[in-house]
């Protein structure tokens, strides 16, 4: 049969068919939501793809910019009542318009630009250094005041929206590699320190740590410059993605670890798919199956373990937003409510549309930031809704994108930083 797709990983015929054109995807489509349209909704793409694999339309611009819309952000796979595995055609359409559309020369540039950036953590630092001049000198709010923010392309504003507020003494720390328990350890526990949560969110890696460590967990921090491979697999960059999983797994395999714990749930999905991602490859297969059956987010460990550090009370109305590729992509849920409910005092608030993406994304919101805009102003809408005195996600994406919409009086963490201020004893902000 005549067929678009190259012949490389393919959409699989009886998962394209799994599909019953019933709708039930549209309420929790992030792209439904904003646009309305058919061909941006799973069921929409779905077609398309069956269209594709059929020969009757090509693999080209068209087809490109409905795949490029998607977020991958799969509530619609846990909202499929014939449980269509949208996630697996997804991640097997994307490398096919990364190899067979031409992208324009802007697109291919500020594509090339991200991924010369985000996944070295060195180079991030430079660039952020460069930010923090930016913001401390004035020039950002210039910028701002005399309006020529406005002028710049969309994707260009996201970019310089998106710039969080760090200091330099935060840029220049270092997670020590081995962080021992006070005593006998229960597991010995590797924690992936990220590209961007490393520069970032360093102090997210701080109180991961140190909840670990006071729960009895011997920890150690690879001191490797190593990208595990998210962002390039959610825009399939397949080689990209393939080559950096194999240097996480070899990275951790030399700490012989009970445990690979993920802080950032875009990171700690691909970590748990690299089984999968490698099954072709008779040489890492079984290395990358093994490796995967140990990760676990760092909420979904603390809520299999019997807590052992005392926990003072938290005072704080808390709104937790759901992270896509936690929630949906892991299946992990109720765990980070769980681990937030045993902190004494703390008051946990439902979120209206909890299933609706922020925008985040990986680097959607600097792909696509009209609709990751419009995603979220209505993320930040619903949880201000609820008047919270914090909000916490547990992905470092969503603790960007929520912070540029969110009121500025509210601050925005990561669910394991009230557990660090709970066990310690003193103010999460």
């Amino acid at each position: 049969m005549s067929t678009s797709f190259d012949a490389r990983r393919p959409p699989q015929r009886e998962v394209l068919d799994d599909c019953v054109h019933c709708g039930f995807c549209l309420p929790t489509c992030p792209t439904y939501a904003v646009t309305g349209t058919e061909t941006e909704s799973p069921r929409g793409r779905i077609y398309l793809m069956d269209l594709a694999a059929q020969g009757t339309i090509g693999v080209d611009e068209a087809f490109g910019e409905h795949i490029d819309s998607c977020l991958g952000c799969l509530a619609c796979v846990t909202a499929c009542p014939s449980g269509v595995q949208y996630d697996r055609l997804i991640e097997s359409v994307r490398p096919q318009v990364e190899r067979n559309v031409t992208r324009s020369r802007a697109d291919r540039l500020f594509r090339g630009l991200v991924f010369a950036l985000f996944p070295y953590p060195n180079r991030l630092r430079v660039a952020a250094l460069g930010g923090l001049v930016y913001q401390r000198s004035g020039l950002r709010a210039l910028v701002r005041r005399l309006g020529l923010l406005d002028r710049l392309p969309a994707r260009l504003r996201a970019l310089e929206s998106l710039l969080p507020p760090v200091t330099v003494r935060a840029l220049l720390a270092r997670t020590p590699e081995r962080t021992r328990p006070p005593g006998a350890a229960r597991l010995r526990v590797g924690l992936l320190a990220g590209c961007a949560q490393r520069v970032f969110f360093g102090d997210v890696n701080a109180a991961t740590v140190r909840v670990l460590a006071a729960e009895g967990c011997d920890v150690l921090v690879p001191r490797d410059v190593q990208c595990c491979g998210a962002l390039s697999v959610h825009a399939g960059r397949e080689d990209e993605g393939l080559a950096r999983a194999r240097a996480t797994i070899e990275m951790f395999e030399r700490y012989r670890l009970d445990v690979v714990v993920a802080n950032v749930a875009g990171c700690g999905s691909t970590l748990k798919e690299y089984g999968a991602l490698l099954a072709d490859d008779p040489a890492w297969a079984e290395r990358a199956a093994a490796f995967s059956a140990t990760v676990r987010d760092v909420t979904e460990l603390l809520a299999e373990l019997t807590p052992q550090a005392p926990r003072h009370p938290v005072a704080a109305r808390v709104a937790y937003h759901d992270a896509c590729h936690l929630a949906n992509a892991q299946r992990v849920r109720e765990q980070p409510r769980a681990v937030l409910r045993a902190i004494p005092g703390l008051q946990l608030q439902d979120v209206a549309e909890a299933e609706l993406c922020c925008g985040s994304a990986g680097i959607y919101n600097l792909v696509q930031p009209v609709t990751a805009e419009e995603l979220g102003q209505r993320k930040a809408a619903n949880l201000e809704a609820v008047a919270p005195d914090v909000v916490v996600t547990a992905n470092a994406g969503c603790l960007l994108q929520i912070r540029r919409f969110l009121d500025a009086g509210i601050p925005v963490l990561h669910p394991v930083q009230l557990v660090d201020a709970s066990i310690r004893g003193c103010d999460p902000v």
